[in-house]
C-alpha cells in the first residue's frame, strides 16, 4: 500500500479550539495511529474515510487521490472504497445481522443482487454468524457485534480497512481472543489497514508502522524498516515517543 496524508483541520466548540495537523506517508500494509485520547487519531481516520472534510491538504491511496483541496477533489465516502469499523460498531438496531452486513451492497432503491446476497451469506458463515442472520444487534454479544461490524466493513471488498479502537468495547478475555481473530481475518483477506489505538499491546500486535500523535500533531513515525534494526524492538523504538505523547495530557 502507498498511502499519503497531509491535512489541516481546525475544530471549534465550547469556547475551545483544536487544530489537527497530520502529515505522514507509508508503504506498509498495517499502520497504527497511536497516542492519548483526544490527540487527533480518530479525526484523522474520519478524514481518510470522508466523514470529516479537512480545511486543506491532500489524501491519496495507491496513487488515487481521495482529497485534494487545491485540485478541488473530495470523493464522497461511498466512492473511496474503504471499510470502516467504528469504535461502537454503529450497527443499525432495527436491522438484522444479515441486513447490517448487506447494507453497503444495497442499492438506494432496490434489493441486494443474488451475487451480493451470496457474498453476505459467505461472510456470515466465515465469521460464525450464520445462525444469527435473523437476529438484531440487541440480541448479540460484544464479540458477535464486532464480527457483524467487520463483516459489514468487508462486504464491499474495500481496498483498505479503517479500524477505530476496535477492541475498546470488549472485556479483557474477549479482547485477547478478538485480536487473534482480527489478525487471522486481515491475513485471509490480504487487506491493508489503518488502526487507531492508545493500547500498546494492540500497537505491538498489528503495527508494521506506527504514527505517534500528541495534541493534534504527528510527533513520530516508526516504519517497519526502523523496527527491523537488530538492536530495536517495537516497544523500545516507541517508548520515548510515548512519553512525549502523554506528557502534559
Amino acid at each position: 500500500m502507498q498511502f499519503e496524508l497531509d491535512i489541516v483541520k481546525r475544530m471549534r466548540g465550547a469556547g475551545e479550539e483544536f487544530t489537527l495537523r497530520s502529515r505522514f506517508a507509508t508503504t506498509d500494509n498495517a499502520l497504527v495511529l497511536f497516542g492519548p485520547s483526544g490527540s487527533g487519531k480518530t479525526l484523522t481516520l474520519q478524514a481518510i474515510a470522508g466523514l470529516l472534510t479537512p480545511d486543506q491538504g491532500r489524501i491519496a491511496v495507491n496513487g488515487d487521490v481521495l482529497y485534494d483541496s487545491r485540485a478541488g477533489i473530495n470523493l464522497p465516502t461511498r466512492r473511496r472504497g474503504l471499510g470502516y469499523l467504528f469504535q461502537d460498531y454503529a450497527l443499525f438496531p432495527h436491522r438484522t445481522v444479515w441486513e447490517n452486513v448487506a447494507f453497503g451492497l444495497t442499492p438506494l432503491f432496490g434489493r441486494v443482487s443474488r451475487r451480493d446476497a451470496r457474498r453476505v451469506d459467505e461472510l456470515l458463515d466465515l465469521f460464525g454468524l450464520g445462525g444469527l442472520a435473523r437476529h438484531r444487534p440487541a440480541a448479540l454479544s460484544g464479540g458477535q457485534k464486532q464480527r457483524t461490524a467487520l463483516a459489514r466493513a468487508l462486504a464491499t471488498r474495500p481496498r483498505m480497512l479503517l479500524l477505530d479502537e476496535p477492541f475498546s468495547a470488549l472485556d479483557q478475555p474477549l479482547r485477547l481472543r478478538m485480536r487473534k481473530e482480527l489478525a487471522n481475518i486481515i491475513e485471509k483477506f490480504k487487506i491493508p489497514m489503518i488502526m487507531v489505538t492508545h493500547d500498546t499491546d494492540e500497537m505491538e500486535s498489528f503495527a508494521e508502522s506506527v504514527v505517534v500523535y500528541r495534541q493534534g500533531c504527528v510527533v513520530g513515525l516508526h516504519t517497519s524498516a526502523d523496527m527491523a534494526q537488530p538492536d530495536t524492538t517495537v516497544c523500545r523504538a516507541i517508548h520515548d515517543q510515548m512519553a512525549l505523547a502523554y506528557d502534559n495530557q
